[in-house]
């Protein structure tokens, strides 16, 4: 993040948000251990932190918004990206360029990709189902990751509860579903908003 002061770990809103979906991935890739992760900051200059996702410095980059230009591989340095399911949505007003935010990874890697997007997914399935934290067993068994990972779901919402608790633990407890505009869970329909349109942008 630029000019960003302070511990990226301890932060709220937006980007403690982001920290907190690398924690819940955490969790579902090592059996409910959300703290085995290590978090770099960049301040972008010449794509830094894509490239250090295409190099494999990075596994995740998350806290950027998506953008179109690194949706395909641009260069043997800025290989091809993957976005996931957004996890936010800016409030800009309908005729400016509204803010996604998700959780990129490198392209070639399809398997750890859909591992990826199912984390991101399962806060959002956890919020229609009405799981909350403490019933994170409630949440689905899987198989198609394998039989060693069937509980990636349970392990995901075990550190990280619904996505309306992510959000309100990082927006605030008071934050009511009819004030998350465009976060809003849309019952009965798509679990998020699609794509609104493809853009170039910066990086937070």
């Amino acid at each position: 993040p630029d000019d960003f002061e302070g511990d990226i770990t301890r932060s709220n809103n937006l980007l403690g948000m982001s920290v907190d979906y690398c924690r819940t991935l955490s969790a579902a890739i090592f059996y409910g251990d959300w703290d085995r992760v290590n978090f770099l900051a960049f301040s972008e200059t010449n794509n830094s932190s894509v490239v250090a996702l295409t190099n494999g410095t990075l596994d995740v980059l998350v806290g950027g918004r998506y953008q179109q230009d690194f949706d395909f591989e641009t260069s043997p340095e800025l290989g091809g990206l993957y976005f996931s399911t957004p996890y936010y949505y800016g409030n800009e007003s309908a005729s400016d360029v509204v803010s996604i935010y998700s959780i990129a990874t490198n392209e070639d890697d399809v398997m750890f990709t859909s591992y990826v997007n199912i984390v991101v997914m399962a806060t959002i399935f956890a919020q229609e189902n009405d799981i909350q934290k403490h019933k994170s067993r409630d949440m689905p068994l899987i198989s198609i990751f394998g039989s060693d990972r069937s509980w990636v779901l349970i392990d995901a919402i075990s550190y990280s509860g619904s996505y309306g608790e992510l959000y309100a633990k990082h927006f605030g407890s008071e934050v009511v579903e009819e004030t998350k505009d465009r976060n809003t869970l849309n019952e009965g329909g798509p679990l998020m908003l699609s794509f609104l349109s493809l853009y170039g942008g910066d990086n937070v």
